[in-house]
């Protein structure tokens, strides 16, 4: 009793208190250490530090980073423009246009928040000139912005791979596939939306205009190609490829652009920066909370109770998408992965899952918990940058949280669409 007061009622009550997760996974740290684990309190120093001696975890910075410059530095304006001139003359391309927007900057900035603040800030308003209702222009983009934690490079499927011990390649290569079925599926729906509601047609799409706004973007459009071409062509690690993203994005906003300076670049690191410390914190933080978790034998005890019930793999795949759905609306992708991947990982391959398929369900799940309210950390980026009611980005996420609960349940169910181009 004393171990689930502690791993589980203590973290619960101190999150609904609202205080920061970094400082909720240490506080039950320290509780666990002192009043139920046999383990000198001198470890927890030791295990905080060199829990971040990781050369995997580099990629997280770096990522950060590149994608703080692509979203200061123009390079996210001129993505956009890009898409918006490849599309026109289709009732709904506007709509079309913010998701696959949001597909091609989260591909290249890695951050949901960061792509729901570049992209909407530059459609917003022509959504709500062209016909679109507020609450369908909020919901739009709050939930576009979460594909940055699925579609590869992830910084999501990073921290899988370091927590579950997996080829961080494999993950990018299996999470291709239903990072573009999220797209389609949004795709056709606003574009369904569209016609119902009768929104005017855009211009369409004129030859001259795409010629001129891919050679305007094409440096910009190169990162993309650098950066996974570099991966899946082995020429360099996940990690590397972070560190090259920062030099490239530094190149092309400093060099090629002009658009950035010394005294913007360092306003830029120092954003970077703050968010960088919150991740890491989270990251050791949670990582203790793992490590604590794993030696108490709670894992274990739960796999011989889920056993126990029988449940086919089906059923126990619903249930961990519900809890991933629900953990997924209040913690943040980094914690909520470092947190339940040893804890629900065991159950999953009990029953014949492959943890590939399982880090895609898991990414899935928290990319949807990024909009899922009350506390889906989107929501609030929204609020903040449009000044939207909560209440009308509730009700403007609620149809994209239906038909992406329908395309987690194809993924996971069906999973060919993660693993064929793994070759399995």
């Amino acid at each position: 009793m004393a171990a689930i007061l502690a791993f589980f009622v203590l973290p619960a009550v101190l999150l609904i208190l609202g205080a920061p997760i970094f400082l909720v996974l240490l506080t039950t740290c320290v509780a666990i250490v002192l009043f139920v684990a046999d383990v000198p309190t001198e470890s927890l120093q030791t295990f905080l530090f060199s829990g971040l001696d990781n050369f995997p975890l580099l990629a997280v910075p770096f990522f950060i980073l590149a994608g703080e410059i692509m979203a200061q530095g123009g390079i996210a304006r001129r993505v956009v423009v890009w898409v918006i001139s490849l599309v026109g003359g289709v009732r709904g391309s506007l709509a079309v246009t913010t998701v696959a927007a949001s597909e091609v900057f989260g591909a290249m900035a890695h951050t949901a928040v960061g792509t729901v603040v570049a992209v909407g800030r530059m459609l917003y308003p022509s959504l709500k000139e062209n016909g679109y209702n507020e609450r369908f222009a909020v919901g739009l983009i709050a939930s576009s912005g979460a594909i940055a934690v699925v579609i590869p490079p992830s910084i999501a499927m990073i921290l899988y791979s370091v927590s579950a011990q997996q080829s961080a390649v494999a993950l990018f290569t299996a999470g291709v596939l239903p990072s573009l079925l999220i797209g389609l599926v949004d795709a056709i729906y606003v574009m369904i939306y569209a016609r119902i509601k009768a929104v005017p047609l855009t211009s369409r799409a004129r030859w001259d205009t795409i010629w001129t706004s891919t050679k305007e973007a094409s440096w910009s459009i190169s990162t993309i190609v650098v950066i996974l071409g570099g991966i899946y062509g082995g020429v360099f690690t996940p990690t590397e490829a972070a560190g090259v993203a920062v030099v490239y994005s530094l190149f092309v906003t400093m060099v090629v652009h002009r658009e950035v300076g010394p005294r913007e670049l360092w306003r830029i690191i120092q954003s970077s920066v703050f968010l960088i410390s919150q991740i890491l914190l989270i990251v050791t933080a949670a990582g203790l909370y793992s490590w604590l978790l794993t030696t108490s034998g709670i894992p274990q005890k739960m796999i011989a109770e889920v056993n126990a019930l029988h449940l086919p793999p089906w059923g126990l795949l619903l249930s961990i998408n519900i809890i991933l759905l629900i953990m997924g609306s209040f913690l943040e992708p980094p914690a909520a992965i470092l947190i339940l991947t040893p804890l629900l990982l065991p159950l999953v391959q009990a029953v014949g899952v492959d943890p590939i398929h399982f880090g895609i369900i898991m990414a899935v799940n928290l990319s949807i918990g990024m909009y899922t309210p009350p506390f889906g950390l989107n929501l609030f980026a929204t609020q903040a940058v449009f000044q939207t009611p909560l209440g009308n980005i509730y009700r403007g996420v609620l149809p994209f949280l239906a038909i992406n609960f329908a395309t987690l349940l194809l993924i996971t169910y069906v999973p060919w669409i993660s693993m064929v181009l793994l070759g399995k």
